[in-house]
């Protein structure tokens, strides 16, 4: 009996330090949301209403563990949005009650709830994110911005961005890298034209050309995006010099598991039109990183099985072919400076020759200019 007392006195006292953590960060948002609009107006020559005006809309499915620091992350703003979409894609875990506790204190946060669905797919995720966007019609606004929910980044982030676009006018699509704990994308083999669904920031014209985000089941949409403004003609950049921290694995929140993940990753490469070359160089790449090469067999097994099973690509002719031009483009890139270090590479100086001779021979695609 005293045992069991005891036990209970602990777990109240443990739901009440949980209770006063919770409030206090509640508070510390209120303060931090404050603090942002003082030093957002403040701190910079684009005032809110010239040009800077930005929106954000985070699907959200089952977040409940990463969404109170993204909420964080964003109420400490130094240039905040003019309204935050978070649309609760049928979470069942307590994601809509966090995102709530939050509303009283920042005037610019809406929580949109979308009813439970089984599947967990990313045409959900482009679902979810047309829902918020319809949300923000009653708003003039210049981008637009998608923000994962399990993302934080620097109080500057978005200012940063910002700041990227007013310096180049053609300019599309802005992100920076993210990382995974001390892991970050190696540009060798992921182009920084390229940019991460996990925060991507669009001028308003751009993201109305390319037609928004596509409902893709099998996942894409946010490289669909990007890549379809390059062959738009808008420039699409990804600025090294600020980064935001993923807390959950890539590809894991379906599937489970990091090789699951790769495995994924290989059939989605060739259903968006990947070339195999590139998928080769891609596999051999990843040898060197963990799980290395289990990780390295996954990702071409996967790719593999696709073709084995006759999957349809999920993009345009058009878009597929511009896509395997950019590859063949950056592989012969690669293979010129492999072969430029013969020493260390000899044995494979001949095949690199001879690859970044076909590599050559491919057609080049020349985008229109955005007008």
């Amino acid at each position: 009996m005293t045992r069991n007392a005891g036990g209970t006195a602990a777990t109240a006292a443990t739901a009440a330090t949980a209770r006063t953590a919770e409030t206090t960060a509640t508070a510390s948002a209120a303060t931090a949301i404050e603090t942002a609009t003082a030093v957002g107006v403040a701190g910079t020559t684009h005032l809110p209403g010239h040009g800077r005006r930005y929106v954000l809309v985070t699907p959200a499915r089952n977040e409940a563990a990463h969404i109170a620091a993204t909420l964080r992350s964003v109420l400490a703003q130094t240039e905040p949005p003019l309204r935050w979409v978070v649309v609760s894609d049928g979470s069942t875990d307590g994601t809509d009650e966090v995102v709530t506790r939050y509303l009283p204190s920042c005037p610019w946060l809406r929580l949109l709830r979308r009813p439970a669905r089984e599947a967990r797919h990313f045409a959900g995720k482009a679902q979810a994110f047309a829902a918020g966007q319809a949300a923000l019609s009653d708003l003039d606004y210049d981008f637009i911005a998608n923000l994962d929910a399990d993302i934080t980044v620097d109080p500057d982030h978005f200012a940063y961005l910002l700041d990227q676009f007013a310096a180049d006018p053609r300019l599309g699509v802005a992100g920076t890298p993210y990382r995974e704990g001390e892991r970050q994308y190696d540009y060798r083999y992921t182009s920084i034209e390229h940019v991460s669904g996990a925060c991507q920031m669009f001028t308003r014209a751009c993201f109305a050309a390319v037609g928004g985000y596509q409902a893709m089941p099998g996942g894409g949409i946010d490289w669909v995006a990007v890549t379809s403004a390059r062959m738009l003609g808008w420039r699409t950049r990804t600025f090294c010099a600020r980064v935001c921290q993923h807390h959950r694995p890539m590809g894991s929140a379906q599937t489970g598991s990091e090789l699951a993940a790769r495995w994924r990753l290989g059939h989605k490469d060739y259903v968006l039109g990947g070339h195999p070359l590139w998928q080769a160089a891609r596999a051999l790449y990843q040898a060197h990183r963990p799980p290395r090469v289990l990780g390295a067999l996954c990702l071409w097994a996967g790719y593999v099985h696709a073709w084995a099973c006759g999957a349809e690509t999920t993009v345009s002719d058009e878009l597929k072919q511009f896509h395997r031009q950019e590859q063949m483009q950056r592989l012969r890139a690669q293979l010129t400076q492999l072969t430029q270090r013969r020493s260390s590479f000899a044995p494979l100086v001949p095949l690199a020759g001879a690859l970044r001779a076909w590599c050559a021979r491919k057609g080049r695609h020349r985008p229109s200019t955005p007008a």
